[in-house]
């Protein structure tokens, strides 16, 4: 398959082209790979079973792993969802369009390979211009996981896709205004207690300022994957994500012990002639004399984490590490989605120092 590689340029004529041509592909049930406003999704028409059976293959995803449907406006969550919780339309108009998912009993219409086999469905309004318009014009809803192969870290750039998918899909938007840099929230409306099940840009207590009680899955709590003989409910539950090609570690602890022995477990790879990345922040970049080392962003503001995560992870690769280590991060806030991500990359890798 050729994939067809089509770059938003601003220039009106050229852009509706690009638009009019995803639009068909979709309708058509091909798949076209967009970014939005956190990743790039790989979106096929989320009411067409095969289409959603076209992603799986792409990507090399499981199909118990559930797929969330993109929606350009209020009005078409009524025909995804069979019953829309009174505190599903509170966080829609906080946080719509955004970075926020919410689970939702669905409609028999809504098929089950879309849904990862569930009785309830992943609905999301990105408020990405793009994946927005791209929507909007297509006429029909779309199925869309992170736009790479499972596994790998997500995609923030056209190229980062382009190296996991070409050949695979119809057509890749390339539009390199990503800005958050990680998946958006997941949470559970299906259920008595609005439960976190992923942690985004979207916080806890941000939630909790809208709705009062919100729970955390016990998952993100201890770090541990949803049982074997379990389905997950949200993407990445279940299944290692985000991992790069080099052995990731975490170490955590007080500052200088943390760079005292990142520095020792560095020299010592790169004496046995491995290539060692360094993952770490503006405030602690010159702490590490040794290795490839790359900043994330800021400690004090950790959404420039988040942004740069699986660009860095990605990089890495490119650069072929054997050895990844990175400092670790609050589990507040955004530093919580973080971490999230960081420990699956790592598969749980990690030591206290």
């Amino acid at each position: 398959m050729d994939t067809l590689v089509a770059k938003i340029t601003g220039d009106e004529k050229n852009d509706a082209g690009i638009y009019e041509k995803a639009a068909h592909i979709l309708r058509a049930g091909g798949l076209v790979a967009f970014p939005t406003e956190t990743v790039y999704g790989l979106g096929g028409n989320a009411f067409d079973k095969n289409a959603s059976m076209k992603i799986y293959a792409a990507k090399g995803r499981p199909s118990d792993n559930p797929l969330i449907v993109h929606i350009a406006d209020m009005e078409s969550l009524a025909d995804i969802a069979d019953e829309i919780p009174e505190s599903a339309k509170k966080l829609a108009e906080a946080f719509w369009p955004g970075p926020l998912t919410m689970i939702m009993k669905k409609k028999e219409s809504v098929p089950k390979e879309t849904t990862g086999g569930l009785d309830t469905v992943a609905v999301r309004m990105p408020s990405h211009p793009v994946a927005a318009r791209m929507i909007a014009s297509s006429g029909i809803y779309v199925a869309a996981p992170s736009a790479n192969t499972s596994g790998r870290p997500s995609p923030t750039k056209a190229q980062h896709v382009i190296d996991d998918l070409n050949g695979k899909i119809d057509m890749i938007i390339a539009d390199d205004t990503v800005d958050i840099g990680i998946e958006s929230t997941i949470i559970d409306l299906s259920e008595e207690i609005p439960t976190v099940l992923r942690p985004g840009y979207i916080t806890v207590e941000m939630l909790r300022g809208v709705l009062g009680r919100v729970e955390i899955d016990k998952a993100i709590v201890s770090g541990n994957t949803v049982a074997d003989n379990v389905t997950p409910k949200a993407p990445g539950m279940k299944y290692r994500h985000y991992a790069p090609k080099a052995q990731l570690t975490i170490v955590e602890g007080n500052n200088e012990c943390v760079t005292r022995t990142i520095n020792e477990l560095a020299q010592k790879k790169l004496a046995e002639g491995f290539k060692v990345g360094i993952m770490t922040t503006d405030e602690n970049i010159k702490s590490y004399p040794h290795g490839e080392v790359r900043s994330l962003g800021l400690r004090s503001d950790e959404a420039t984490v988040a942004k740069h995560l699986f660009a860095v992870l990605r990089e890495f690769d490119d650069l072929g590490a054997d050895y990844i280590y990175s400092e670790a991060f609050t589990n507040a806030n955004v530093g919580q989605a973080v971490m999230n991500r960081l420990v699956k990359a790592a598969g749980h890798s990690i030591i206290r120092v």
